[in-house]
């Protein structure tokens, strides 16, 4: 054995690991603190591994760092590495968390995990090892955390991360705080509630902005471009994400492309699984699994019947894209304001709440709240009589009764 040349790949790992650091602080002076996530107060940051999931471009790196920058600021117990770096080519992340440890880290802050082969397995170690190091992970919304190499099922404790809301959209146009609410107040009281955010802010002039380009927060970057950013972030779910997690043969990427441009022409979309997959030359059964692909990617939003719950094999009895801006970005000579009021509906109801469609009306939530989705003249004929049904109407500032603004199902989250 050559111990010279050991002792010298030693050294240049060291370095390398080193440099990390710089790279670190160089994040965290990048960093656009110009607007706060109330996500980062829902999580746990004192277990010992928590996975934060979210589709691509929904600010997954920019909660983490913020994090830091609140809690360490340019301490170097904390360490924030990207695995998409091209300087993490050739070092392992045990390595990186075993060299963090001994030099006194406490917590290891992990981004684009998806991007490391072997990322269940080392994870593992790291966490029977190091018990006393906190991590922190961020993945693709397509990364099956439990069905890894290893067992991480007990080890470790997941968020997923939405979109902007329109609550979060409005507070960072308009620079005034805004609460978020409860279905359950929301649905008890959302007359005095619309009242009290109307005589601070004005959310019917927010909305239509909201719908087209405020889910994902690099809005904030320009609006101008931003549907090429959208689908440059579609295409890299499509070509990177999807074949390296899901192990989906690369020359079904076009069809995959091709099911998404022929269903966001007819959103929402009422399935025939057997016309669909004729049309594409797929079975029924690999139709299916790349629909349920496409759900947990976030691209679309699988809606099953009242009484049935998700599951790889559910055959979804509509189909939308995950959010409106969506809609605008994948077909915009096809946008109906009647599908952006469904899908915003869908969208932000979805992100706290379990939702299906309903045999009467537009959305069952919770398994009992029967909501119609219209505008401001919708009338009560489609639930008339039905026990727990609202309308949630587009265009209404204040609502009276079970009539409720559309725009207030923006500030559950």
């Amino acid at each position: 054995m050559d111990l010279s040349k050991n002792v010298y790949l030693c050294r240049v790992k060291i370095k390398s690991v080193e440099e990390l650091y710089t790279l670190h602080q160089q994040y965290l002076k990048d960093l656009n603190l110009k607007f706060r996530r109330n996500f980062i107060d829902t999580v746990n940051w004192d277990e010992q591994l928590i996975a934060i999931q979210g589709a691509r471009g929904v600010g997954k790196s920019t909660v983490m760092l913020q994090h830091i920058k609140e809690i360490f600021n340019t301490d170097e117990k904390a360490l924030y590495v990207s695995m998409d770096h091209f300087s993490l080519k050739n070092i392992k992340l045990y390595d990186i968390a075993q060299y963090h440890y001994e030099r006194g880290g406490t917590h290891l802050f992990v981004d684009e995990i998806h991007k490391y082969l072997d990322w269940s397995i080392e994870l593992k170690s790291i966490y029977d090892t190091f018990s006393r190091l906190r991590v922190v992970i961020t993945s693709s919304s397509i990364l099956q955390i439990y069905k890894g190499y290893a067992d991480l099922s007990r080890r470790v404790i997941t968020y997923n991360l939405n979109g902007l809301s329109l609550r979060e959209f409005i507070q960072i146009e308009s620079n005034v705080s805004l609460p978020v609410v409860t279905l359950d107040e929301l649905l008890s009281n959302h007359v005095n509630i619309a009242s009290e955010i109307a005589s601070k802010v004005k959310p019917l002039a927010f909305f239509e902005k909201y719908v087209s380009y405020g889910y994902y927060p690099f809005y904030l970057q320009g609006q101008k471009g931003y549907y090429q950013k959208l689908n440059g972030v579609l295409n890299t779910i499509l070509e990177v994400d999807v074949p390296y997690i899901l192990n989906v043969n690369v020359n079904n990427i076009f069809k995959i492309k091709k099911l998404i441009a022929t269903l966001a022409e007819e959103i929402p979309f009422q399935p025939n699984t057997s016309k669909l997959a004729g049309s594409l030359e797929l079975s029924r059964g690999t139709l299916n699994t790349y629909l349920h692909y496409l759900d947990s990617a976030c691209i679309f939003k699988l809606l099953l019947a009242e009484g049935k719950y998700y599951s790889s094999l559910s055959k979804p009895e509509k189909i939308y894209l995950n959010n409106a801006n969506l809609c605008y970005a994948l077909s915009p000579k096809n946008v109906n304001i009647g599908t952006i009021r469904e899908v915003f509906f869908m969208n932000q109801v979805s992100a706290c709440c379990q939702i299906n469609s309903s045999k009467k009306g537009d959305f069952l939530v919770e398994g009992k709240y029967v909501f119609e989705v219209g505008g401001s003249s919708k009338s009560f004929d489609q639930i008339a009589n039905l026990p727990l049904s609202y309308l949630a109407t587009d265009q209404t500032e204040i609502g009276s009764g079970n009539r409720i603004p559309l725009w207030l199902f923006g500030f559950l989250y």
